[in-house]
């Protein structure tokens, strides 16, 4: 049976991250789709997902983040 490139824990990856700040693991061998960036990598999949675990704390979009800020800033 063949292993899903994604849950492979001998492939190697990267961590991809959109204009929304969400992050993503995706295998080193894949092209990265358009609205995507590499952010991490290439390195295996523990170190990517430990990468994403401390840098994507907060996993909402940004612009979400971001209009709930402006909304407790303003009190609406």
């Amino acid at each position: 049976m063949a292993v899903n490139p994604f849950d492979d824990d001998n492939g190697r990856f990267i961590v991809l991250m959109n204009d929304e700040e969400q992050h993503s693991l995706w295998p080193s061998f894949a092209d990265v789709p358009a609205g995507w960036r590499s952010v991490f990598g290439e390195a295996d999949r523990a170190a990517c997902l430990e990468f994403i675990e401390q840098n994507w704390p907060d996993i909402r979009p940004k612009s979400l983040r971001d209009r709930l800020e402006r909304a407790g800033a303003t009190g609406a």
